[in-house]
Parts: structure tokens; C-alpha cells; sequence
């Protein structure tokens, strides 16, 4: 069983931690570089090669420097919604039942009620399953440009649905998704203040698990924006 479905109140509790250690201050959505909170939160969630984590900023200096290829891209390349485990929940309804604050009622075929869930990018507590976008946290796009254009389907498949490392999907507002699209962090950060660390650690560390490269405007933003993240640290597992 994925390891998300088995720990959804402990990745609840870590997103709240996370957001109230940070501050509260919100910039405009259409802003994309807000400026970055002082008091940093400390790593992510998931395992790290060598068991402890790296500073963000020697971990962002780990991602290959490379130009970006989209040729070729489309969005079916990367099938998902998958159901894994065969439970009739399929990926997305496994991120909603991990990340939920409060338990939703779970119907025949995984069909979701009630429950509430916090979105780290605007720090909006949201009360209806179907108001979340599951994100991708590097957007299918970024992915292909940053190398899984060289991937088998199967493996595209698998970072698509990737449930075994917590930061790697992440149930958020819909306008907040929307509005980031395909955008890496030179062009669109989080509206909330306090999620700028805790964004740019999730983000080098699914592109660390994926072996994914950044172009160079892509890896000066990560270091310009990850300055004031001094106590932050990255932990991830290589994907297999």
C-alpha cells in the first residue's frame, strides 16, 4: 500500500507545522518572485541518500545544469490518474486521503465527502474534494524539459503517480495550480510568504528524486530565492 495512504494525519500535521513556523505574510498571486520569509522551515518529508539532509542551497547546486527540450511533449505522455494498489482509489483520491486535516467519509469507488484540507500555497482551508488540484510539484512539462523525454513510458507513468515520497504531488487550490501551470520557480512562486521555503525544498528535491536537470535561469532563481532559507534542508530517495 502506497506510503502517503498509511500516513495521511502525519503529513497533515507536518503541512500545518510547517505553515505556522513560517510567516503569514501573503504577496499577490501574480507575483513571481515573492520575497522570502526569514524563519525557514527545516527539510522534507522523505528519506535522503545518505540518511541526513543537504543545506537547500548545496542541494539546488546538485541539479545537472542543462537546456530544456519540449519537443515532442503532450501531457498524455505521462499517464495518470492511476489506481496502484487496486483499492478503487486512484492517485489523486490517495494524495486527498493523505493530506486531508480532517478525514474525509470514503463511498463506494473511493467517492470522497466532507473532510477539510489546508493548501500550503495560499494557506486556504478548503472543504470540498473537488475545489483541490492535485499538483505535480515539477509540473509534467518541467519534467519532460528537464529530461523525461529520454524516459520510457513506464517511467514516466511512475514519476506521474509518484506516492512513495510525500512533497512530490500535493493537494492545493485550483486557482493556486492553475495560475502556476508549467512554470518553474523563475516564473511563478506560491502567493503565501510562508511557503517559499518550504516550496523550494519540495522542489529540488523531486527534481534530486527524478534525476531532472534545470537550465541556468532556472538554478539562479532557486539560489536567489532560497538566501533567507538558512535552517532549510532537502532529504529525498532517488527514484528507482
Amino acid at each position: 500500500m502506497p506510503l502517503r495512504r498509511l500516513g495521511f494525519l502525519s503529513a497533515a500535521l507536518l503541512t500545518a507545522a510547517t505553515l505556522t513556523a513560517c510567516s503569514a505574510e501573503q504577496v499577490e498571486a501574480d507575483d513571481p518572485k515573492p520575497s522570502a520569509t526569514t524563519t525557514a522551515p527545516s527539510g522534507a518529508p522523505g528519506g535522503a541518500p545518505d540518511g541526513g539532509g543537504l543545506p537547500l542551497a548545496d542541494a539546488i547546486k546538485k541539479i545537472p545544469v542543462a537546456e530544456e527540450q519540449r519537443t515532442g511533449y503532450e501531457r498524455d505522455a505521462f499517464k495518470h490518474w492511476v489506481d496502484e494498489d487496486g483499492d478503487s482509489c486512484t492517485t489523486r483520491a490517495e494524495v486527498l486521503l493523505a493530506e486531508a486535516v480532517t478525514a474525509p467519509e470514503q463511498g463506494a469507488r473511493c467517492t470522497l465527502s466532507g473532510g477539510s484540507w489546508l493548501s500550503y500555497y495560499d494557506e486556504a482551508e478548503v472543504t470540498e474534494a473537488r475545489k483541490l488540484d492535485i499538483d505535480h510539484m515539477v509540473p509534467l512539462a518541467e519534467a519532460w524539459d528537464s529530461g523525461a523525454h529520454d524516459w520510457t513510458p513506464e517511467r514516466r507513468e511512475a514519476y506521474a503517480n509518484d506516492l512513495d515520497a510525500e512533497r512530490s504531488l500535493v493537494a492545493v487550490t485550483a486557482r493556486t495550480n492553475r495560475s502556476k501551470a508549467d512554470k518553474d520557480p523563475a516564473a511563478w512562486m506560491p502567493p503565501a510568504q510562508s511557503a517559499t521555503c518550504t516550496y523550494l525544498v519540495d522542489w529540488t528535491a523531486t527534481k534530486l528524486r527524478w534525476g531532472l536537470s534545470a537550465d541556468e535561469t532556472e538554478q539562479a532563481a532557486l539560489l536567489e530565492l532560497a538566501e533567507p532559507c538558512t535552517d532549510s534542508t532537502v532529504e529525498y530517495e532517488p527514484a528507482t
